[in-house]
């Protein structure tokens, strides 16, 4: 009964709009305060907030986040786009094609999936518009590429998995990868699809000559560098994964002051903009572990485990309720709520029924991937309609093809688990 009641106190301090770690943060002390009074509560704030945010691991997060930024700030976004647009040129729909491209190419540098989106919506919606493409089509493929950020690596979604799931987080970033390229491949193919039924829904192709493409391709190899060296080292085990993180973020600065951004205010604001998103995501982190302390000593999870076992049901059975369970939550819910909410209860009932962990949090990602494109909450959606100022359900209805197709991804992934496992199990 304690457990349902902060449950609700929690749900309702999100309800009444207070941030995701304070809500959790607050809910967990007035467990741990009903437990065991104010000295047992006390004993626990002292060291949590240390013991939690003075892990080494997790100084990959910040690192991350900058690179992101600077690497948005020297605008390598753009050459991305147009030189995938270029390459998908003889192709109807390649433009909106390119956009997938652009952005898988632009999530294996940027490990926010907002951030991606709200990207990929500022320079791609508006050139698709202008050469005749339908609003829907085009404001769609933007809100599901830009949850590629959240998939392939370097990914803070992933990171935060494998930090609370205590699995290796350079084998998460590795398993990322094939499953990111067959989500890319994916869209492609709905788009494909989408316009094939609809040719109106995209203009007549425009053919780009060779060596137009050719001279768009040279703007795209500093990220392509940039990419297999963070990704490359972390997969051969030259660094671990905050060593390629540092390494990273120091290739953007040098990338952007390569490329002319010389201003002290631009990097100003985007060492401000990644160690704000770091400190949100360290309160959500450290809201989660107050929290999980009040469900450990509960029981809950032993005692879930416990019920589970006596059922006597398939465990795949079980495996696609837990699944269905984060789609119901992703439209309700912030994914990184529902990532440190369910973790520490979800991972332990999934590793007792015999499923590899680094499989399960590439699934759990691409279910993710679905909350983030679905109504109501759907924050991709809103962040593309907001930036280009398109009707937001314009921009579900253009996202539904591709919650389908993400469906049949995840069937895949189930079936075959090697796509997952293969890259992970040659380190």
């Amino acid at each position: 009964m304690l457990v349902l009641l902060i449950t609700i106190l929690m749900l309702g301090l999100l309800v009444l709009g207070m941030p995701v770690g304070f809500a959790m943060g607050v809910a967990g002390a007035t467990g741990l305060y009903a437990l065991g009074g104010t000295r047992f509560l006390y004993a626990i704030l002292d060291t949590t907030p240390l013991s939690t945010v003075g892990v080494y691991e997790l100084v990959t997060i910040p690192m991350f986040l900058l690179m992101a930024e600077l690497v948005l700030l020297s605008g390598v976004t753009d050459d991305l786009f147009k030189a995938a647009a270029a390459w998908l040129s003889r192709i109807r729909g390649g433009l909106a094609m390119a956009t997938s491209v652009a952005g898988a190419g632009f999530a294996a540098i940027c490990g926010s999936s907002t951030g991606s989106a709200a990207t990929l919506a500022a320079t791609t919606i508006p050139s698709m518009l202008r050469q005749g493409y339908d609003a829907r089509l085009a404001s769609g493929v933007v809100a599901i590429s830009g949850t590629l950020a959240i998939l392939i690596p370097p990914s803070v979604g992933m990171i935060v998995y494998g930090f609370m799931a205590e699995v290796s987080i350079a084998k998460l970033f590795v398993a990322g990868v094939l499953p990111g390229m067959l989500v890319m491949f994916t869209i492609i193919l709905t788009v494909a699809i989408l316009v094939r039924i609809d040719p109106d829904a995209a203009p007549p192709v425009q053919s780009v000559p060779m060596r137009e493409r050719f001279r768009l391709l040279t703007g795209v190899i500093p990220t392509l560098v940039l990419f297999g060296f963070v990704t490359g080292a972390i997969y051969s085990g030259a660094t671990t994964p905050t060593e390629a993180s540092a390494v990273g973020a120091a290739g953007a600065f040098i990338l952007a002051l390569a490329r002319g951004r010389w201003q002290f205010g631009l990097f100003a604001h985007a060492f401000r903009r990644a160690a704000m998103t770091s400190c949100m995501i360290l309160t959500i982190i450290l809201g989660a572990h107050i929290f999980g302390y009040f469900i450990t000593i509960t029981r809950l999870t032993q005692d879930i485990i416990s019920y589970v076992a006596a059922l006597e049901a398939n465990r795949w059975v079980i495996l696609l309720i837990i699944l269905a369970g984060y789609v119901v939550l992703g439209m309700i819910m912030d994914q990184m709520a529902i990532l440190v909410l369910t973790v520490p209860i979800v991972v332990p009932l999934v590793d007792s029924l015999g499923f590899d962990l680094i499989w399960f949090g590439v699934v759990f990602i691409i279910v993710a991937e679905i909350g983030l494109v679905t109504p109501p909450l759907g924050l991709n959606c809103f962040v593309v309609a907001r930036y280009a100022e398109r009707p937001l359900g314009q921009v579900f209805r253009g996202t539904f093809p591709h919650v389908i197709a993400h469906f049949m991804v995840i069937a895949i992934l189930l079936m075959f688990p090697a796509i997952v496992l293969w890259l992970p199990s040659r380190m």
